[in-house]
């Protein structure tokens, strides 16, 4: 099993953990909502896990123009 982490606005690769010992307690999964889970973690046919999260660029870029929110994919 693979987890990646991938920005959901410039869909940057963010990094990956390898490995089948690892829980989804240890990523802290266990405190999203199911709402959130099903908005933040995909799960593929082969075991993998993608992790949607904000990069440092899309972040300050969001924070610094707001109204980018309003568009449904503001930094493609």
């Amino acid at each position: 099993m693979a987890v990646n982490y991938i920005c959901r606005h410039c869909k940057t690769s963010m990094g990956s953990i390898d490995g089948s010992a690892i829980t989804e307690q240890q990523l802290g999964f266990h405190f999203l909502t199911p709402e959130e889970r099903s908005d933040i973690i995909a799960y593929d046919s082969n075991g993998n896990v993608t992790v949607k999260v904000v990069c440092d660029y899309c972040n300050e870029a969001l924070s610094t123009n707001p109204d980018l929110m309003l568009i449904g994919n503001p930094l493609q």
